[in-house]
């Protein structure tokens, strides 16, 4: 075939897919009314898990998986928005690594809601202000963001699904890096980048903001002062920063696992992961006595981490994420006999672990 050829047959087949797509608008238009009639949720994990896999099924390795999953993220965030619009919150404002994370996992479609703390983003799922918060949970580089598991254990939302977010970092600034006297960002990205910045700018202040987008801002700000920020390319853009240096994260595979808390519970996807915490009754080999019951039932553990439950002192709170979902065997027995001998204990939610 010549160009034109080819050209032409590109056209027909377009034409094609916005013919498809107006299709499936309409089926979805009808699945909104049917949800909305029966008070469910838009937002489904489990069957968006399955959808995934099916795609990725169906494509065979032909297109690129990263380049399908993202035509496919836009096509479902259309759906959510003909659904019935849906309203997002995160950490911000625009530009973190939160509204990063909220755009992969919900599409441009739907509208996201920036708040200024995690106290924020839980309160307003609570009051319905918006119909799910995206929260950062953990850092491959950093461990746990603690300052939002401690918001968990005092709220009856769910987390529903999660999202890994590659966070690549860079170094932004309005004047020459050798002049660079003072770097501002959330202290989880001054923690991932670490040693980067102990090797090239081991005199400069590093100083915590409560966001990268923040961070930014005082780039801008206090330029005049030798200031600089850690954050990501698109706090950069949105801010007119140059950036100086890029991908300086410590480990080139640092990812956040963000989590969607909502008020729903998501039924199993076939590839589950579970979320709970609980303290442990005061006695020699207390912790061990509960892990134990996860080896017995051959379940395996991800995580497991502690925080004191502000109740009592020196009392703490175990947070663990397992294998399986809540509701099939094993792990529901599992949690029915830690339930019996626990003094607190409460299922934060079970998700699709893709």
């Amino acid at each position: 075939m010549t160009l034109e050829e080819l050209r032409d047959e590109i056209d027909r087949i377009d034409a094609q897919l916005v013919e498809l797509l107006k299709q499936r608008a309409a089926c979805v238009h009808q699945v909104g009314e049917t949800k909305r009639a029966n008070n469910a949720p838009v937002f489904v994990p489990e069957r968006e898990s399955a959808l995934i896999a099916k795609l990725l099924k169906l494509n065979d390795g032909i297109l690129p998986e990263k380049s399908l999953l993202s035509i496919w993220r836009q096509i479902v965030s259309c759906s959510f928005m003909l659904e019935g619009n849906m309203r997002i919150g995160y950490l911000g404002p625009e530009g973190t690594w939160s509204h990063q994370a909220a755009l992969s996992r919900f599409g441009d479609s739907v509208e996201l809601v920036p708040y200024s703390s995690f106290a924020h983003i839980f309160a307003a799922v609570e009051r319905n202000e918006v119909n799910y918060g995206v929260i950062p949970l953990e850092n491959s580089t950093h461990g746990n963001v603690v300052q939002a598991m401690d918001f968990f254990a005092h709220t009856h939302l769910r987390i529903c699904a999660q999202v890994h977010q590659s966070v690549q970092n860079c170094l932004m600034a309005n004047i020459p890096a050798k002049d660079i006297r003072t770097i501002y960002s959330h202290p989880q990205v001054l923690g991932q980048c670490g040693i980067w910045l102990q090797q090239n700018y081991p005199h400069a202040d590093q100083i915590p903001t409560a966001s990268s987008t923040a961070a930014a801002r005082m780039a801008v700000e206090k330029a005049g002062e030798g200031a600089a920020a850690l954050g990501s390319p698109l706090a950069a853009r949105l801010h007119g920063l140059n950036i100086l240096a890029e991908q300086v994260q410590d480990i080139a595979t640092n990812t956040t696992r963000f989590v969607v808390i909502g008020t729903q519970s998501t039924r199993p996807s076939g590839q589950d992961r579970t979320t709970i915490c609980f303290t442990v009754p005061h006695k020699a080999g207390g912790l061990v006595d509960v892990l134990e019951h996860f080896r017995a039932h051959g379940i395996n553990i991800f995580c497991l981490d502690s925080r004191p439950t502000r109740d009592t002192a020196w009392e703490y709170l175990f947070y663990l994420d397992v294998d399986g979902h809540e509701e099939q065997e094993p792990l529901r027995s599992c949690l029915a006999e830690l339930k019996a001998e626990c003094p607190v204990f409460k299922v934060l939610g079970s998700y699709p672990e893709k």
